[in-house]
């Protein structure tokens, strides 16, 4: 039989492989949805995300659950909205006092109890918290190396960002320690060297992956990368090698180790057993201009819930078990955690989980169990609620905002300045026809769309009434004390953390 027809049997019978499989988790950093060559950009250089594209299931409505990064990473390792773990208003700082509180199950927690090695590395942004409390190795995986938030969040006005001694774009953030590079829960480096990051983020990726193999133990790789958010950066290997400029050259050198990522897989044997699933964390910053990103043809970016802040390229590449092709189907960040469980054969969490199955999808081509995409701001709260809710091909919009993040656009609906506006009855979209959502839907004269919308209400009364809202985290604070220093007792700080 097929060694394909095999795996199908395997997945839909016993619900697991007779070898299981591994996991790469790649997740990049404010990628807007037309910035990858794949989904129609003409001069990023991307040639092997291309390649998962054109040898895998490339996805054109794949959502994130929040237009920002901590809360949007949240959803995606938990399968659950980020208003449940308490991940908001916003996102984490160096000093938060709060991060993913330790009861929530993250994607390395359901695979580890079925023999699984697990690695991050890169951008984990979920909270660093009292002695480290919140690193990723209280939370299931086994290594870490990385920055444990957003590499602007230090003074990087002397630092190089390109070779060989350009210095950073911009000033990031100041008055907080220097940004550093974490190996498990001990600083290695501070301030991290841009030059060499992504170096030692591939060679650590290829490293475990080889050591998994050879343990003949079953891996799960998650790379959050830092490409490419601001300030963009790249080494040697990628500066100037792109039409696109600093952006183009910082998505080209993530796009370089996803390539070493395809060669190791190869190399060890193991590419037919591996599924990697690349996404983005939220939409472009387009405040940064040629600097932030391109959402394409959907509307506004980072910081809002049009389509272009939370709509996201997705792709899911896994030879011999997914056919190529490109799917319409409505899928989530939210989906990969009971997805990843399904095909491992683990236990789900006992908890309310907001992500599907996607395996039928994946692997049979077949309909995706998710109907609803339920839209949240930056800084969700009970009295307003959900901001849109997709139902369908519909989406519809209860209030509109636009965000710092979104400024410097033509359109006058995505800056700061497009204050918060309620709409009732919503605004209604058919994204088939109108992705950009420029059109609303008029509701005169149409029973059809007023059953709809009858329809969106009952959903969103139902998703409301279901959701707890988690303590947040954010609101904890924050104390100067907590930013991770490598001479921990040296003063001044910040400017004595220095290693």
């Amino acid at each position: 039989m097929h060694r394909t027809v095999l795996a199908l049997v395997n997945i839909f019978i016993c619900g697991c492989f007779a070898s299981p499989p591994n996991f790469i988790l790649l997740f990049a950093d404010d990628l807007g949805f037309g910035d990858l060559g794949c989904y129609g950009h003409p001069t990023s250089l991307t040639p092997n995300l291309n390649r998962l594209a054109s040898g895998g299931l490339r996805f054109t409505d794949f959502y994130c659950t929040s237009p920002v990064c901590s809360p949007s990473r949240a959803s995606l390792l938990t399968g659950r909205y980020q208003t449940r773990s308490g991940i908001y208003p916003g996102v984490l700082y160096p000093g938060s006092i709060g991060g993913l509180p330790l009861n929530e199950t993250t994607i390395a927690e359901v695979l580890k109890p079925m023999g699984y090695a697990t690695a991050a590395v890169g951008k984990w942004h979920l909270g660093v918290g009292p002695k480290g409390m919140y690193l990723p190795t209280n939370q299931g995986f086994d290594q870490y190396l990385g920055i444990p938030y957003s590499h602007d969040m230090g003074p990087c006005r002397n630092l190089t960002c390109f070779p060989p001694d350009i210095k950073c774009f911009g000033l990031c953030d100041v008055g907080v320690v220097t940004v550093p590079l974490m190996h498990n829960d001990v600083i290695k480096q501070q301030p991290v060297n841009f030059l060499d990051l992504e170096r030692a983020y591939s060679d650590f990726s290829t490293n475990f992956i080889t050591t998994s193999v050879k343990k003949k133990q079953p891996f799960f790789l998650y790379y959050p990368s830092h490409h490419t958010h601001y300030p963009q950066y790249a080494g040697p290997g990628a500066a100037g090698r792109s039409l696109r400029g600093p952006f183009g050259d910082s998505l080209f050198e993530f796009d370089t180790t996803v390539g070493n990522l395809l060669a190791t897989l190869e190399q060890t044997g193991v590419i037919n057993n591996t599924l990697i699933f690349f996404t983005s964390d939220n939409g472009p910053e387009l405040m940064r201009m040629s600097r932030g990103g391109n959402s394409g043809l959907l509307k506004c970016g980072k910081g809002t819930t049009y389509e272009g802040g939370m709509r996201e390229p997705a792709i899911a590449f896994w030879p011999g078990t997914i056919k190529p092709g490109v799917t319409h189907e409505l899928a989530s960040t939210l989906d990969i955690l009971p997805t990843f469980a399904k095909l491992a054969g683990a236990t789900l969490p006992r908890v309310q989980l907001d992500g599907v199955d996607l395996t039928g999808l994946l692997v049979n081509r077949g309909k995706s169990q998710r109907e609803e995409m339920i839209f949240y701001p930056t800084d969700p709260s009970e009295m307003y609620g959900l901001f849109a809710l997709r139902l369908g091909k519909y989406k519809a919009h209860f209030y509109t905002r636009g965000a710092t993040h979104s400024g410097t656009t033509p359109d006058k609906d995505c800056p700061v300045f497009a204050v918060l506006k309620a709409h009732d009855p919503p605004l209604i979209f058919d994204l088939e026809a109108d992705p950009s959502e420029n059109y609303p839907l008029p509701l005169v004269g149409r029973p059809d769309l007023q059953k709809l919308l009858d329809r969106i209400m009952k959903v969103k009364a139902q998703f409301e009434a279901s959701m707890v809202f988690g303590e947040s985290q954010i609101n904890k604070g924050t104390s100067p004390e907590l930013e991770p220093c490598c001479n921990p007792s040296c003063s001044p700080k910040p400017s004595c953390c220095h290693c």
